[in-house]
């Protein structure tokens, strides 16, 4: 039985075909990235928060400090490199990231669920995803989750701007913020500021009624609507047997 953690590296990973390097956040980003440098992007390099660029992990690490990023990487380096030379210096072709919420116009919460002041949730934070979001050519985001409490017409608190959100407060961000997100319903998709997210893929037997009703917005469809490809055998393969084996990530 395929699990909704390999659908989803598998389908984040295909869209990774073409890109030369992407700054992986842990989980399921790094699943998809991992499984991307052994299929459609041979020549990807993956970077760290860390400081880890040209990772060569023997297995995944568990956390973005795992000991494990640094043997046979590329390069290590200090964060104010990593993040002043390597971020904003302009070579990040995309930003791989995950939220709690995001909206239709692809900004991001990852830090409150309810009041700032009074959260029902209070989750990790920032990190370095906002500025991630700033300074990457394009952002993809993958979310376990595809319902309203997720997906909102509304954050209840803006970790990551995109940058519509940033021009509006006089900030000329790098990049075209989130292009793509991937979900257990399909891919939403738009091409840069001034566009929504719209949806361009469904996974086979989900409709676009389903889609809508687990968006907390009026979802649009894209005019070329597409059926995803099921993960075929051989990138299953990969993923439980050369990328997880132990089942960091994959559940």
């Amino acid at each position: 039985m395929t699990t909704s953690s390999e659908i989803l590296s598998v389908v984040a990973s295909r869209e990774l075909a073409g890109k030369r390097t992407v700054f992986a956040g842990i989980g399921l980003p790094t699943l998809a990235a991992s499984l991307a440098h052994l299929t459609v992007a041979p020549d990807l390099e993956i970077v760290y928060e860390s400081g880890v660029c040209g990772a060569h992990p023997s297995h995944l690490p568990e956390t973005i400090a795992d000991a494990v990023l640094i043997t046979g990487a590329e390069a290590v380096l200090s964060m104010p490199a990593l993040f002043g030379y390597v971020l904003q210096g302009g070579h990040i072709d995309v930003g791989f990231l995950g939220a709690a919420q995001i909206d239709r116009w692809g900004n991001l919460n990852s830090s409150v669920i309810g009041d700032w002041h009074s959260p029902k949730v209070r989750l990790p934070g920032s990190g370095g995803a906002m500025e991630v979001m700033a300074n990457s050519r394009e952002v993809f985001v993958v979310m376990r989750r595809h319902d309203p409490r997720s997906f909102v017409d509304e954050l209840d608190f803006c970790t990551s701007p995109g940058p519509d959100r940033a021009l509006a407060d006089g900030v000329r961000p790098a990049g075209l913020g989130v292009t793509r997100v991937i979900t257990e319903l399909g891919i939403l998709a738009r091409s840069g500021p001034g566009e929504e997210l719209k949806l361009v893929a469904l996974h086979p037997g989900v409709t676009v009624d389903q889609a809508r009703e687990c968006t907390g917005w009026p979802l649009e469809v894209g005019g070329d609507l597409t059926v995803i490809e099921p993960p075929s055998e051989a990138e299953l393969r990969l993923l439980r047997e050369d990328v997880d084996p132990e089942r960091v990530y994959l559940r």
